[in-house]
């Protein structure tokens, strides 16, 4: 399971970046995460390395697709996930 969105952020200054956008990118991509680049508290933009870049393409791509939307339609209305516990859910997944 991958981990919540905001949980994947880190922050650098502007000067941070100019420093050593390199460095930022390379501490990115080996901690998972996409970097926010600020200037006096305000956000400027976001600097994502290429690893999670892929890997948010590829989920905006399934989920812009109308077969992978209606498959998820069919399994939320399948009654046989009404019939397993999040319990037993977590542990068939390898969550607990």
């Amino acid at each position: 399971m991958s981990p919540q969105l905001i949980l994947m952020e880190d922050f650098a200054s502007v000067q941070e970046a100019q420093a050593g956008i390199t460095k930022l990118f390379t501490r990115a991509g080996k901690n998972g995460k996409f970097v926010r680049v600020m200037r006096n508290q305000k956000p400027l933009g976001v600097l994502i390395p290429n690893n999670l870049w892929g890997s948010l393409v590829e989920d905006l791509e399934a989920l812009s697709s109308p077969n992978y939307l209606k498959s998820i339609e069919k399994s939320r209305k399948s009654p046989k996930s009404d019939d397993v516990s999040s319990g037993q859910m977590k542990k068939m997944l390898g969550i607990e």
